[in-house]
């Protein structure tokens, strides 16, 4: 009774901030509401999709670390010309990338050709991705953005939870249009291109959204990358640096094949997939949107995200050793809840640090940072998954997990977070 009281205490608290936000705010969750459908979908199959074209798990885990490491050697040119030309124009353009070459993934029958797209694909979502965090940080103010980064993840994996369940529900839709399997590569390669037309109208509501940039910086473009340079030598954005560095090694090697984690391990079903997906997307945003009140019971984001990443560590071991389904499924949903619920918190976090001229800089850096584990991570995973399986996987990410929670409270228990208040943007 106690823990529903206060529940409802945390929901009624929150959406009163919420109802302040701005026209911008509501486009902006939108756009990204529908992109989170389209996302979790293709997520859910892409996998296995590329294991259905005849594929094997280390081809898979190459195609996975392409687009990673292209991120990794791009990432912070995609910052300086996201603070360039504006966060808004800069997820146009990545969008716009995104969606031409992942068509291309899931049509060629040519390996080339789909690593050579995959490739490209690693320069459009970056550049989506670093500038979501600055734009929403821009059209909420300062003191209004955790609430809307958090308000964005939680929609975003409620997205993804409707995304998971009725994309579960379509390979079998397709396969018998199409009369082929419900597991064959056509029935998964129909899924994916609607869900990518789907996606496509994310761009829609994006594009209605009025940016209020600051000035430009003059001067040449080598100031900008001096900047930059300068930026990494700065010891709060490599503080900031090392926990996303250890977060992204250790979701690499594991979380990009929960799917293929389930299926092998307990042979579960397309739409079975799609429901265990769907209520971790469901859960996943009951805990982001309660991030922000978290933060404030606990005495700020830094002690939130280091107690939430810890408690997460038992739950993943729970999910990789436990022989039954019924407890490693609700292990995956506990961690997912509590990993995921630290992200929007930690990026609102970083971008209090970061000056209001240099967002998308260390918005790029962190994902930099986060992208070299993704680099190599997944190629990795696919070796040690061919010869040992995968409790190895699940014991190095733990490890790594931990190391990432201690270094976040040693390096910032001792800053003065401000209150947060809602922002009307």
């Amino acid at each position: 009774m106690r823990i529903t009281t206060d529940a409802l205490h945390l929901i009624q608290g929150y959406f009163p901030r919420e109802r302040k936000f701005s026209r911008n705010a509501w486009l902006f969750l939108l756009s990204t509401l529908i992109d989170g459908v389209a996302t979790a979908g293709i997520s859910l199959f892409f996998n296995l999709y590329i294991l259905a074209q005849g594929y094997n798990r280390q081809f898979l885990g190459l195609v996975n670390s392409l687009p990673f490491l292209v991120g990794l050697l791009l990432g912070l040119p995609m910052g300086v010309l996201a603070d360039r030309i504006g966060f808004k124009r800069a997820m146009l353009l990545g969008m716009f990338i995104y969606l031409i070459t992942y068509t291309v993934v899931m049509v060629t029958p040519s390996a080339p050709v789909l690593l050579l797209a995959i490739s490209v694909y690693g320069i459009g979502w970056p550049l989506y991705f670093l500038s979501t965090t600055p734009l929403m940080m821009t059209i909420a103010g300062r003191d209004g953005g955790t609430y809307l980064i958090s308000l964005n993840f939680g929609l975003v994996t409620v997205a993804g939870a409707g995304g998971s369940l009725l994309a579960g529900l379509l390979p079998g839709w397709f396969a018998a249009a199409l009369r082929v399997g419900a597991d064959s590569a056509p029935a998964y390669r129909a899924v994916l291109l609607a869900l990518l037309a789907v996606g496509a109208l994310s761009i829609l509501p994006l594009l209605l959204i009025r940016e209020n940039r600051p000035p430009a910086t003059e001067g040449p473009r080598s100031n900008l990358f001096g900047n930059a340079l300068q930026a990494l030598r700065t010891p709060t954005v490599r503080r900031l640096a090392l926990p996303s560095f250890l977060i992204g090694i250790g979701a690499a090697i594991l979380i990009p094949y929960m799917n293929v984690f389930f299926r092998a391990k307990f042979s579960l079903a397309n739409s079975w997939l799609g429901v265990l997906f769907s209520l971790s997307a469901i859960l996943t945003a009951a805990g982001t949107i309660a991030g922000p009140r978290l933060s404030e019971k606990l005495g700020g984001k830094v002690r939130a995200v280091a107690a939430a990443q810890g408690l997460s560590i038992v739950f993943l071991l729970l999910m990789g050793f436990w022989p039954g389904l019924l407890l490693a499924g609700f292990a995956f949903l506990a961690r997912a809840m509590l990993m995921n619920m630290t992200t929007p918190l930690y990026s609102a976090f970083a971008m209090e640090q970061a000056p209001e001229s240099g967002k998308g800089l260390v918005s790029s850096v962190l994902f930099l940072a986060s992208q070299i584990g993704f680099s190599f991570g997944p190629f990795v995973s696919g070796f040690v998954q061919d010869r040992w399986g995968f409790p190895p996987l699940f014991i190095s990410t733990a490890i790594v997990y931990a190391l990432a929670a201690a270094a976040t409270f040693v390096f910032f228990k001792g800053i003065r977070e401000p209150r947060e208040s809602p922002g009307s943007g």
